[in-house]
């Protein structure tokens, strides 16, 4: 098993730029696949981006690819999400997830993963 918390979400103004973190907490981290999802008001969770187990190639959603980067830290046990010019659209709780590098299924599939943190709260003002 594995627990995750999400930390540095805040305000920020709209074209500004945020780091979230994931910190996960249980054995064998390096064995999990890492996701970023989001859910705005009033809308469904959405995938953002996800990190395999060795972090050496990311995927991002079309979305945010170019603006937003994910990057783990199997030592530290974390994974980070570097968000860069920002838009009011964006507001949202984030959330971080991870499934077993055995899972299959796309990584954009919201129900393969397993774990789920809190989420931390972005808001983004015009």
């Amino acid at each position: 098993q594995v627990q995750l918390a999400e930390s540095g979400g805040r305000s920020v103004q709209a074209g500004g730029s945020l780091r979230l973190a994931c910190a996960a907490s249980g054995h064998t981290f390096s064995s999990y696949v890492i996701g970023w999802v989001r859910q705005a008001p009033g809308k469904e969770r959405e995938w953002v981006a996800t990190s395999t187990p060795t972090g050496v190639r990311p995927f991002l959603a079309a979305s945010v690819e170019g603006r937003f980067t994910i990057s783990r830290d199997n030592a530290r046990n974390t994974v980070n999400l570097q968000m860069t010019k920002l838009q009011p659209e964006e507001t949202a709780v984030y959330y971080c997830a991870a499934r077993s590098v055995l899972t299959t299924g796309l990584y954009s599939n919201l129900r393969t993963y397993e774990y789920w943190g809190q989420g931390t709260q972005v808001t983004v003002s015009s």
